[in-house]
């Protein structure tokens, strides 16, 4: 460093540097000035968008919570007994159904309110009758025969027999209940043993209904001899 340069300021002296520092690259300033350029006119369009996305947005209001739809799974349903009566009365059911499931068998095996019903046929596997023991095995539509009639639950129990055959679907829930005299719990235990499609039925799990109601594993349809006529 010069004599001349040593009594100038440090402020001088930096602003000396800059000037030389110019003078040996004059592009660099003017790139940088570009530069700056550029980011201010970027600054500029950036703003634009935000006050023409602000204009658009105005007059929209924000959708409430209460207005968004649930989706939630379907909720297996119990079927009204009596209207299923009915409609077995309307359509008719033969006479060969309603004389298989007598009464005869129930008036001779009267079950407790609290008795556990378990039945299988033979030739069922052992594993299948325990899925169904156990609740695991999906029930295609249930059925409260509370309040009915004896005829009434009869034809109910036909009725839903039939649903499910029709729609090839092979496990029902039948909900007799568990009154003091158990009367329509012993009936419907002595019908589903008379009935040709029943392989198997048994007392639900507590969490389905315990021993008020009875899980009922059915033939495919494509198995019922006369489901194929």
């Amino acid at each position: 460093m010069s004599k001349k340069d040593s009594v100038l300021s440090k402020e001088q002296q930096t602003l000396l540097k800059q000037f030389k520092k110019q003078i040996s690259n004059p592009h660099s300033s003017t790139r940088a000035a570009q530069q700056e350029s550029k980011k201010t006119s970027a600054g500029a369009e950036e703003t634009d968008d935000l006050d023409l996305f602000k204009k658009a947005l105005q007059g929209v209001k924000p959708l409430q919570n209460s207005n968004i739809a649930q989706v939630k799974p379907p909720v297996q349903r119990k079927l009204d007994a009596q209207t299923l009566a009915k409609r077995a009365a309307a359509e008719g059911p033969q006479e060969a159904e309603l004389t298989e499931l007598s009464d005869t068998q129930a008036m001779l095996n009267p079950v407790a309110s609290q008795a556990s019903l378990s039945y299988r046929i033979a030739t069922l596997q052992h594993r299948v009758f325990e899925d169904l023991k156990a609740g695991k095995l999906r029930w295609f539509e249930a059925v409260d025969l509370h309040g009915c009639t004896v005829e009434q639950a009869r034809a109910a129990v036909l009725q839903i027999i039939q649903m499910a055959k029709d729609a090839n679907e092979n496990v029902i829930k039948i909900v007799h209940g568990k009154g003091p005299e158990a009367i329509l719990k012993t009936y419907v235990n002595g019908w589903l043993r008379q009935h040709r499609d029943v392989l198997a039925f048994v007392s639900a799990p507590e969490n389905q209904g315990g021993t008020g109601a009875v899980l009922v594993l059915l033939k495919r349809a494509e198995k019922n001899p006369k489901h194929k006529q």
